[in-house]
């Protein structure tokens, strides 16, 4: 693009910390240059590189983070300008600096890892008298109240999905070596910060028990908190106002790969620019009697009342469906600059991710896994990555008999021959299906696998089904392969939502 045709719109005024690749700014009278990498040097300045429109070699900038600057409305590829040097840091690297779990395994991530490591099931008998008489009263629940982890005035006006957000949030931003206190404590800007989370129905119990007390008690029954509480991006809102996080705050909901999505969707808005930093995962607390005997009606859920502990069984001949879970995973995702600029430690990177949709069935996986291998593709294509890079995969399985196959037919027809090579394992055998919340658990469980180099088994599975041929992880934990360098963490929903998460180390 020209500088003429670049001079011909409209001008406004941004701070420089408000600046993102791609913005074309004044730095002198006639002097107009592309953003193509923002950084920050300090709490109070931003490093900038920046190309010329009309030629010559890029030039690094410090300057103050609230300083005005002169930008052109509408933003130009940095490769388009004439610059003599090469536009990398176009896409920004993104990595991951911090996790928090609150899980059937345990109330923080070393209870999780702890737990998976050790192939514990968390699967119990559900009780009370709301669930007698269901043909299954299998859960895995966290079992601590959350609620009593806050402060009583906060957490009557959250639901439970919402709780285990905030708290593993919270624990994700300490991890992260920031201040509990929020961004401004923290060192950061609130509008460069977001929340990206994924849920599939929020605060719906809330509803159910809303509409329960206004039948047999009336109206003033009803307490005022139902309407917020029971909104989807309910979660997503009070994280954002706990830590003061003003750049944007998004609800994901895509069944059961929404986890993922959400943290797909916060790699985007970080390497595009839009954020330097981004809270991101999923959360979920659906253990009710009208669920579980809904998912019962449909035949997809476990029936081993009798034998709780090895009920959810991925990929096991055996399985006869999944077994209903609870909790949370937040990651924090940020510019791999922005992560060293303050000196954070970084387990990863968050490489790329994938999308497809099957477009086959509402509540079952296209047969020949046709849609889950398009998303395992993108994946890896969005890392850079080829499927020779891959040492891990984090599986969806969810022990639904046809669930499972696909992903298995799936699996193989991307990783061909590399296929006896690469570990696999599922967390559900351990936690049950955590629905919405199950993506970001698992991508924090896939993390730490490359961290530690270790795969955790898969609890429950004792004899993979003649068909899968996968070298599915069991009994006890497995080491990484040592060539290679790429794990990928699977989600799956209804109405054929496949979403794929590709991690990379660094060493």
């Amino acid at each position: 693009m020209s500088e003429e045709s670049v001079m011909g719109g409209d001008c406004c005024l941004l701070t420089t910390g408000e600046l993102v690749p791609g913005d074309v700014i004044a730095t002198g009278l006639d002097s107009w240059y592309v953003v193509v990498r923002t950084a920050p040097a300090s709490e109070a300045r931003t490093r900038l590189l920046l190309r010329p429109l009309r030629g010559g070699p890029d030039q690094e900038r410090l300057l103050a983070r609230r300083d005005r600057q002169v930008v052109r409305v509408g933003r130009v590829d940095p490769a388009g300008a004439t610059g003599s040097e090469a536009p990398g840091g176009v896409r920004r690297r993104v990595v991951v600096t911090g996790l928090g779990a609150l899980t059937p395994l345990g109330a923080d991530v070393p209870g999780l890892w702890q737990g998976l490591l050790a192939g514990r099931s968390a699967v119990g008998l559900v009780t009370g008298e709301a669930f007698e008489g269901l043909p299954v009263r299998l859960a895995a629940q966290v079992l601590l109240d959350p609620a009593d982890l806050l402060p009583r005035p906060l957490a009557r006006r959250l639901n439970r999905s919402a709780q285990f957000a905030l708290l593993a949030a919270r624990e994700a931003w300490r991890d992260a070596g920031l201040d509990p206190a929020g961004t401004g404590a923290s060192g950061l800007l609130p509008t460069r910060t977001g929340v990206s989370l994924g849920t599939i129905t929020g605060g719906a119990p809330v509803l159910v028990e809303a509409q329960r007390r206004l039948e047999e008690r009336g109206p003033r029954a009803v307490s005022p908190f139902t309407a917020p509480m029971i909104v989807t991006s309910s979660a997503a809102a009070q994280i954002s106002l706990d830590l003061d996080i003003r750049g944007e705050a998004s609800t994901l909901v895509s069944a059961c790969a929404s986890g993922t999505e959400a943290v797909g969707h916060a790699v985007d808005r970080i390497r595009e620019g839009h954020v330097d930093l981004v809270v991101a995962g999923g959360t979920e607390a659906v253990i009710t009697p009208a669920i579980l005997a809904s998912f019962a009606a449909m035949r997809a859920v476990s029936l081993r009342n009798d034998d709780p502990g090895s009920a959810s069984r991925p990929f096991d001949a055996e399985r006869d469906g999944f077994v209903l879970g609870e909790g949370a995973g937040v990651l924090v995702l940020e510019a791999e600059e922005h992560a060293r600029a303050r000196g954070a430690r970084i387990y990863c990177e968050a490489a790329g991710w994938g999308l497809s949709a099957d477009a086959f069935h509402m509540v079952a996986p296209e047969p020949a896994g046709r849609g889950i291998e398009a998303a395992l593709r993108a994946a890896l294509a969005d890392a850079d990555a080829t499927v020779a890079d891959v040492v891990h995969v984090n599986a969806h399985a969810t022990a639904t008999v046809e669930g499972d196959r696909a992903e298995a037919r799936a699996l193989r027809q991307v990783l061909g021959v590399h296929t006896p090579d690469v570990p696999v394992t599922a967390n559900k055998g351990a936690l049950g299906h955590l629905q919405g919340g199950a993506g970001g658990v698992e991508a924090i469980a896939t993390v730490l696998a490359l961290r530690d180099g270790l795969v955790p088994p898969t609890a429950g599975c004792d004899d993979v089904e003649d068909g899968i041929a996968l070298d599915v992880v069991r009994r006890c934990p497995r080491s990484l392969p040592l060539d290679g360098d790429i794990a990928l963490s699977n989600s799956f929903g209804f109405g054929g939502h496949n979403a794929v998460l590709a991690f990379r180390s660094i060493g």
